[in-house]
C-alpha cells in the first residue's frame, strides 16, 4: 500500500511539473534537462520564423524581417505553447545584392541549411515543424521547399505559413493608415518595427529616398513573371512611404499575426492525418504500379 501511495505521488509530482513549470520558448534559452521537458509541453511542435537580411528604406534595420517574424513566433507562442527555432536569416535575396548589407547565400545552401535544420529538429523528438515567414521574397521558395518533402521518407512534417490579418484587423489598419500603397519597409511594416523595436527605427530617414514604382517593365503584361521584377519598380529596395508610420498601427499588425499563427499551431497540434498521409505516399511511391485507387 505504501508502495503504490509513494508511485502514485510521483506520477502526480511529475505530471504537476510537466504542466505547471513555464518553460522559456526560444529554444536557445532552454537548458539541456529542460529542453525535454520543452518539447512534451509543446506536444512536438516547433516553428522556424524566417526572414533575410536586407535594406529596408533607410528607416529601419536591415535584419526587420526577423526581428518581426520573431516576435510575431514570440506572442503566439505565449497563446499557444511551442519551441521557436533560433534567429535564422538564410532566405532568398537576390533581388537586394546591390544594397549594402545584403545576406545573399546561394540556392544550394539555402535549401541545404533548411533541410539540415529540419532534420536535426526531428532528430531532437520534435516531429512536426511550422516555418513561418517574414519575408516576401521567400514564399516561392518556401513553398517549393515544402514540395520537396516529398522527394525522400522522413519521419516529420513541414507545414508553411505566413500568417495574416483577419478582415477586422485589417479594417482597423486601412482606418489608421494616411497611404494605401506600400509592400516593403512601407507604412504598416514601419510601424511593426516601432512595436517590437522602436530604438532601431529611424523614422526622420523615410522621405529620404522615393519609394514610388518606377514602372520600367509596364510593357510586359503583369502576369508574365521575370526576376528582375521587383528591381525594375523598386531600385531603391523601398516600396511605400513611412512616413506616417505609428505604433498603434505596428501593434494591431504584430498581434493579430500572432493569434492567427497561434490558432494554426493549435491545428497543427491536433493534426494527425498529415504524417499518415505522408507515410502512405512514400510507401505508394515505391511501387506505383501497386497504388491502390483512393
Amino acid at each position: 500500500m505504501k508502495s503504490l501511495f509513494l508511485s502514485i505521488s510521483v506520477f502526480l509530482f511529475s505530471f504537476s511539473t510537466l504542466f505547471a513549470q513555464k518553460l522559456p520558448s526560444f529554444w536557445e534559452e532552454l537548458t539541456a534537462s529542460d529542453f525535454a521537458l520543452a518539447v512534451k509541453q509543446s506536444e512536438g511542435v516547433c516553428v522556424i520564423p524566417i526572414g533575410v537580411i536586407e535594406k529596408h528604406g533607410q528607416q529601419l534595420p536591415l535584419g526587420t524581417d526577423v526581428f518581426t517574424s520573431r516576435e510575431v513566433c514570440r506572442r503566439a507562442a505565449n497563446k499557444e505553447n511551442c519551441i521557436i527555432y533560433p534567429c535564422y536569416f538564410m532566405g532568398q535575396i537576390f533581388e537586394a545584392k546591390h544594397q549594402p548589407g545584403t545576406i545573399a547565400y546561394s540556392p544550394e545552401l539555402m535549401h541545404m541549411m533548411l533541410d539540415e535544420t529540419c532534420k536535426e529538429i526531428s532528430r531532437n523528438g520534435i516531429k512536426k515543424i511550422i516555418i513561418v515567414n517574414g519575408h516576401g521574397g521567400n514564399t516561392a521558395w518556401l513553398q517549393y521547399f515544402c514540395q520537396v518533402q516529398l522527394a525522400s521518407s522522413r519521419d516529420y512534417v513541414v507545414y508553411y505559413t505566413t500568417p495574416s490579418l483577419t478582415q477586422d484587423v485589417q479594417k482597423k489598419i486601412a482606418d489608421l493608415r494616411k497611404t494605401t500603397v506600400g509592400g516593403h519597409a512601407d507604412e504598416v511594416e514601419t510601424s511593426a518595427m516601432m512595436t517590437v523595436r522602436p530604438d532601431l527605427v529611424k523614422l526622420e530617414r523615410a522621405t529620404t529616398e522615393s519609394g514610388a514604382n518606377q514602372g520600367r517593365l509596364q510593357h510586359i503584361p503583369s502576369s508574365l513573371y521575370a526576376g528582375i521584377r521587383w528591381y525594375s519598380q523598386y531600385p531603391n529596395h523601398y516600396a511605400g512611404d513611412a512616413k506616417d508610420a505609428n505604433a498603434t498601427i505596428g501593434e494591431l499588425s504584430i498581434e493579430g499575426r500572432s493569434q492567427t499563427l497561434a490558432e494554426m499551431i493549435k491545428a497543427v497540434k491536433a493534426d494527425k492525418d498529415a504524417i499518415r498521409l505522408q507515410n502512405e505516399f512514400y510507401k505508394d511511391a515505391q511501387t506505383p504500379l501497386n497504388t491502390k485507387v483512393h
